[in-house]
Formats: structure tokens, C-alpha cells, sequence
């Protein structure tokens, strides 16, 4: 049995940090200046546009590459080329078309910054982090950049520039949730953790079912000795999303603490399960270890 709280609280932090690329909705042709397209190329491209608000994300793709072919200048396709590759997993293949965007016109902010997110998930840190300071350049007020941007400089370990770039997001881009939730990350990472669950109580207010904000302050709370309520935060996340493993796994540490075995084993082993169906080996093998340690029944 685990038994030490520092030890527990080291296994929990374990899984906190997660960041997601905050991506904009795909870009139409008309919201920027540039020389006319053809009537065909327009047409394709609009066509791409309704198709993703179907859900035909494989439809509309084809929509925006034959919109490329027959105006190789219209950056809106290329964009929404980017757009499309990101969603189905294809980072290369979308950094290559956010990349002919910024050729189109390179003046195209948001080109420039999901150039960067999708720098970021290639682990590219660095070269990120010189296309979002130019799309911050061109455009100041892009909250998307400065989000992007402060998961270059967290990534890096860079905190108080990290908490600055997602304070700017979070200015910019008021109604995104994202932001406060990083903020909150960092500061769980630098054990601020009453700090931590207030800005993740203003990431709830914008979202109330936000199940990484439920999450991560079960985290805070557990940090400070607050078990049960911990408890709750973990299981609400798990209700939002039945498939959220670091949930369970929390969920099974807080129930050791608590001395509930029984319901530790049950959570543990949902977890591991769900880590093995992730393909997350080292993680299941954790939760593996701590199901071990349990006193037998």
C-alpha cells in the first residue's frame, strides 16, 4: 500500500500536464484582402466550408485542395487545407499547408499561428515560438497566438512567460476556456495550488462541463489535504468523460489515502484498462504497481 502523501502527491501530478492546440474555425475566403480567385476556385472553397459544418471533414478536404489547384494564390485554401490535416492527425501534411498559406499572402496571422500549434504537437518548440511572435507581430490581438505561445514557453519551463502569453490569450479571446486552464496547470506545477483552483473555478464558469478543469482541481484540492472534496472533482470528471484514465488513476490514490480500498481497486483497474486501450503502457504499469500494493481481501 502507498502509504506516504508525498509519494501520492507525486504520482498524481504525474498525469496534470495536457494541453490541447486551440485551433479557430475554419477561415473564409472573404474575411481578408486578396486579388480575386476564379469563380471555380470561390466556389470549391465555399463548397469545403458547408461540407465542414456537415461534419464531411474527408469531403470538404477535397473541396479545399481542388480549390488550391485552381488558384494556387488563395491562401484561404490552403489554410483550410491546414485546418482540415490537423483535425484528422496529419501534422506534416498541415504544417506544409499552413506554410503555402503564408506564401499566398504573408501577411496571414493565423496561418502563422497554427503554423506554430502545429509545431508545437511535432515537438518543434523552437521554430514554434518564432512563427507565433510573427503572427503576434502582424496581428497583436490574436488570442490563439498567445495561447499557442505560452505552451511553447511552458512546455520550456519558461512559467511567469507562460502565464503572461495565456493572460493575453484569455484578454483576447475572453470566452475561451483554454487559457485559465493552463494558468491553472502552471500553477499546480509550482505547488500555488489555492491560486490554481481559482483560475480554474473562472475555466468552469465559461464551461461548467470542462472535465480537464474538474480534474485538475481534484489535483489542487488533494495537493492541500482536501481528499473527499478532491474525490468529487475526480468523479465529475469521469462523468463528463467516461474515458478520462488520469481521473480513475487520481480517483484511485485519493482512495488509498482514504483508506477505501475496496473502491481504489475498482478505479485502478478501470484505469490501467483504459490506459492499455490508450496504448499507454508506462501509465497502466502504475496504475498495475499501486493495485499490487493494495492489502488483499
Amino acid at each position: 500500500m502507498i502509504s506516504a502523501n508525498r509519494r501520492l502527491l507525486r504520482r498524481l501530478r504525474g498525469g496534470v500536464m495536457a494541453a490541447a492546440i486551440a485551433l479557430p474555425l475554419l477561415y473564409p475566403m472573404a474575411t481578408y484582402a486578396q486579388d480575386a480567385p476564379s469563380a471555380a476556385a470561390e466556389a470549391a472553397l465555399n463548397q469545403g466550408l458547408t461540407l465542414v459544418q456537415q461534419g464531411q471533414i474527408d469531403d470538404a478536404l477535397a473541396q479545399f485542395q481542388q480549390a488550391a489547384a485552381l488558384d494556387p494564390t488563395l491562401a484561404a485554401a490552403h489554410y483550410n487545407i491546414g485546418l482540415a490535416l490537423r483535425q484528422k492527425g496529419e501534422l506534416q501534411e498541415a504544417a506544409s499547408a499552413f506554410w503555402a498559406a503564408i506564401r499566398a499572402d504573408p501577411q496571414f496571422a493565423l496561418a502563422y499561428a497554427n503554423l506554430g500549434g502545429a509545431l508545437i504537437e511535432g515537438d518543434n518548440l523552437d521554430q514554434a515560438e518564432q512563427y507565433l511572435q510573427r503572427a503576434i507581430a502582424i496581428q497583436p490581438d490574436l488570442g490563439n497566438a498567445h495561447y499557442n505561445l505560452g505552451l511553447v514557453y511552458q512546455s520550456q519551463g519558461r512559467f511567469p512567460e507562460a502565464l503572461a502569453a495565456f493572460e493575453r490569450a484569455g484578454q483576447y479571446s475572453p470566452n475561451a476556456p483554454e487559457s485559465f486552464l493552463q494558468r491553472g496547470i502552471i500553477y499546480l506545477q509550482t505547488e500555488r495550488n489555492a491560486e490554481a483552483e481559482a483560475v480554474l473555478q473562472q475555466a468552469l464558469t465559461l464551461q461548467p462541463r470542462y472535465a480537464q478543469a474538474h480534474y485538475n482541481i481534484g489535483i489542487a484540492r488533494f495537493n492541500q489535504g482536501q481528499t473527499e472534496t478532491a474525490l468529487n472533482s475526480f468523479r465529475t470528471a469521469t462523468q463528463i468523460n467516461g474515458g478520462y484514465a488520469d481521473a480513475y488513476y487520481s480517483a484511485g490514490l485519493a482512495f488509498i489515502q482514504l483508506g477505501r480500498f475496496d473502491e481504489a481497486r475498482t478505479v485502478l483497474e478501470y484505469a490501467k484498462n483504459l490506459y492499455i486501450t490508450m496504448g499507454n503502457p508506462t501509465w497502466a504499469a502504475k496504475a498495475q504497481s499501486h493495485l499490487g500494493q493494495l492489502p488483499q481481501r
